[in-house]
């Protein structure tokens, strides 16, 4: 079982994530590359909330292959290409991940590796064997 951390040393988290997430020894570790928006037909919505759930069930296609799930992540690392998508990517995320607050980071860029893709994430996953 991950060990969710929020130090009274540090700051409250902004939203729903955990400063420090702690993995148990012997435990399997899954890195997952950047998700986007695509589906495996190759369709991307054009909205940021489609491309959004399309990246969080991607992640969650990949946790299952591995035999993870949502609640194994122990890391979030989100790229938006909008700040004024981020109350819509919390509310997204907590959609999709309930009270399980990973480890999070949520980066802007002016872009990502193709034009109309708006949202990128990647992932580390942990689970005891």
């Amino acid at each position: 079982m991950l060990n969710l951390i929020n130090p009274d040393t540090l700051p409250p988290p902004a939203s729903n994530y955990s400063h420090v997430v702690e993995v148990p020894e012997g435990s399997r570790l899954a890195f997952l590359s950047g998700q986007v928006g695509i589906d495996t037909d190759g369709n991307c919505p054009d909205d940021f909330a489609g491309q959004c759930n399309q990246v969080f069930h991607n992640l969650q296609a990949a946790l299952a292959a591995v035999g993870m799930e949502l609640s194994d992540l122990v890391r979030l690392n989100a790229y938006l290409t909008d700040a004024g998508d981020v109350g819509g990517f919390r509310d997204i995320r907590d959609k999709w991940l309930g009270d399980h607050a990973a480890a999070s980071t949520l980066v802007m860029v002016p872009a990502l590796a193709a034009p109309n893709w708006c949202v990128e994430i990647e992932a580390v996953a942990g689970r005891a064997k």
